[in-house]
């Protein structure tokens, strides 16, 4: 809904570590919100799923308000949104060696 701010991804294959990747174990990635695509280079084959976040305000997590998101999130696959994000295997998706595997993520705003 703006170009404020930046878009934050993880990546990953650890059910533990989605959506945020705070356990180290997976690939987080910060792009300004100007920019619509990113690329994960040299991923190794797996089962993975992806999380973004537009923080508007850059200050480093998802603002919430009274438990409900105030900036937009985003899932790989884009699955159905029920209290709190989806669980790994809603959001997962396979990746084989040798191929280039595109995930279009629709961003969700609440409020």
């Amino acid at each position: 809904r703006s170009t404020k701010g930046v878009l934050r991804f993880c990546l990953t294959t650890d059910a533990k570590a989605f959506p945020d990747c705070k356990s180290g174990k997976g690939i987080a990635k910060t792009v300004p919100a100007t920019s619509p695509h990113v690329r994960f280079e040299g991923v190794p084959h797996g089962t993975y799923a992806l999380a973004v976040i537009h923080d508007e305000n850059d200050n480093g997590k998802l603002d919430t308000f009274m438990g409900m998101p105030r900036e937009g999130f985003g899932f790989s696959r884009n699955p159905g949104i029920g209290f709190g994000p989806p669980r790994f295997t809603s959001a997962s998706f396979d990746v084989v060696a040798a191929t280039n595997v595109q995930q279009q993520v629709k961003i969700r705003y609440l409020l």
